[in-house]
């Protein structure tokens, strides 16, 4: 029962967010009674609870995150005593490595379960808004490559789906799949401003000063104030490809849910490829990544730099009050973007901080939170894990702070096309899914990261 509270608040966070899925206008907050939306802000790190969620498996997983957490502070503090008294910690060293392993297994396994809901017809909605005369025909050209009846329907609907290479436009509920799975394998998926387009570039402007106010004395007459500065921000999109191949002995198995088998495939081929460029990218023919733009310490700040703070120790966390740095890297971003900001970073930078402390060594800064995921929170905050961020090392960008649904904009130019090619490999088939997308910086300030470096 020592847990019992952590299962309370999964259980209660699970019927929000399906009773959302029933009642959309009410807020799942509301319906918990709860006047703070944030207490569930973490929730959409979870979509799979609007499916068919193991709800048992879930609250396990969270009552198994609540005893780890007890052993990991309790084998933490018997360290640190250790140290401080000069005895040998290897032991003590390699038990707390392998408790860290087993929570980030823990939060492994619910992106698992994730990823199984969120299969087509996990919401209890195989058709979609396609007509059953489109959805025979897509499946016709699949299974046997027969594209005349999808041809035939596309002209009579003046649609302008297909591409030169002779590519198709999937099925709506394929292209649901996909963005629907990609917010459970990539964190910036999940955090990031979408935007979806019907041009190959997305284009906006961004205030970057605004007006200044003066005053003006009785009978004077007032003069010109400070015009507002802005930015113009062009994003392009480009063209991604995921290719899953079948055997045609699958093809002709009727019993397979093919549509299903490939629309995860897709999901997954570019949840996981396009969420790396979201980190990494370099902006060349792809996304470019929040880790690639030109970085600067905070103290020297400039619109089109991101700016960082150092923890003052190349490839750690400083030996002297280790947390000051996150603290410091915490306010420096601005107020108004603090609301909705989230730490992002990798599962094994996460290991350290569950390890800080507060200044008087009693708390820890670390808690696990099941509205907040399997990241927890950090100085309140949610901690969101995207393995693509550089583990800590000489003059490494390994946590980020920010609000990053003002910080960057994914860019989605609408739709995807299949190509289907049985001739190049013999005895199978390829299908070549293609989207084009695209992704940057839209808001510098509302972005810092944690630099660890001496400065």
């Amino acid at each position: 029962m020592k847990h019992l509270k952590w299962v309370v608040l999964a259980f209660m966070a699970i019927f929000a967010v399906s009773a959302y899925a029933i009642a959309p206008d009410v807020a799942p907050h509301a319906m918990l009674g709860l006047s703070d939306p944030s207490l569930l802000t973490g929730m959409a790190a979870f979509p799979f609870m609007v499916g068919n969620t193991d709800i048992k498996a879930v609250a396990d997983l969270v009552q198994k995150q609540g005893e780890a957490w007890d052993e990991f502070k309790k084998t933490n503090d018997d360290l640190l005593k250790a140290k401080a008294d000069g005895k040998a910690v290897a032991d003590l060293e390699a038990k707390l490595a392998r408790i860290n392993t087993d929570m980030d297994e823990q939060r492994k396994s619910m992106e698992d379960l994730a990823k199984k809901a969120n299969r087509p017809g996990a919401t209890g909605d195989e058709s979609g808004q396609s007509s059953p005369e489109y959805k025979k025909a897509f499946d016709k050209f699949v299974r046997k490559g027969d594209d005349s009846d999808l041809r035939a329907l596309q002209a009579k609907a003046m649609q302008t789906g297909s591409d030169p290479d002779g590519g198709y436009t999937v099925l709506p509920e394929m292209d649901r799949t996909i963005d629907r799975v990609a917010p459970t394998i990539s964190a910036m998926f999940r955090l990031a401003n979408n935007v979806t387009i019907g041009t190959a570039q997305y284009q906006k402007l961004v205030k970057t000063s605004g007006l200044s106010m003066r005053r003006v004395d009785d009978g004077s007459t007032g003069g010109e104030t400070t015009n507002p500065k802005y930015a113009k921000l062009i994003i392009d999109v480009h063209t991604a490809e995921v290719e899953p191949w079948v055997y045609n002995e699958t093809l002709e198995d009727s019993f397979v849910n093919l549509e299903s088998d490939l629309a995860m495939e897709a999901a997954i081929g570019f949840s996981e490829g396009l969420g790396a460029e979201f980190i990494t990218g370099n902006g060349v023919g792809k996304a470019r990544g929040i880790a690639a733009y030109d970085m600067v310490a905070n103290a020297s700040y400039a619109w089109g730099k991101v700016g960082y703070i150092a923890t003052g120790k190349s490839a750690a966390f400083a030996s002297v009050a280790p947390s000051d740095k996150v603290i410091d890297l915490q306010h420096s971003l601005k107020a108004q973007y603090r609301p909705g900001a989230v730490f992002l970073t990798n599962d094994a930078t996460l290991g350290k901080m569950r390890q800080l402390k507060d200044g008087s060594g009693s708390y820890y800064l670390w808690q696990p939170d099941p509205a907040a995921a399997f990241g927890g929170r950090f100085l309140g905050h949610p901690v969101e894990i995207d393995d693509n961020i550089a583990d800590i090392g000489a003059g490494s960008l390994s946590l980020a702070f920010g609000n990053f649904r003002r910080a960057y904009t994914i860019v989605n130019r609408a739709g995807t096309t299949l190509i289907r090619d049985n001739l190049t490999a013999k005895g199978t088939t390829k299908f070549n899914f293609r989207r084009r997308v695209g992704g940057g910086i839209t808001h510098y300030e509302a972005l810092k990261w944690l630099k660890f470096s001496t400065g």
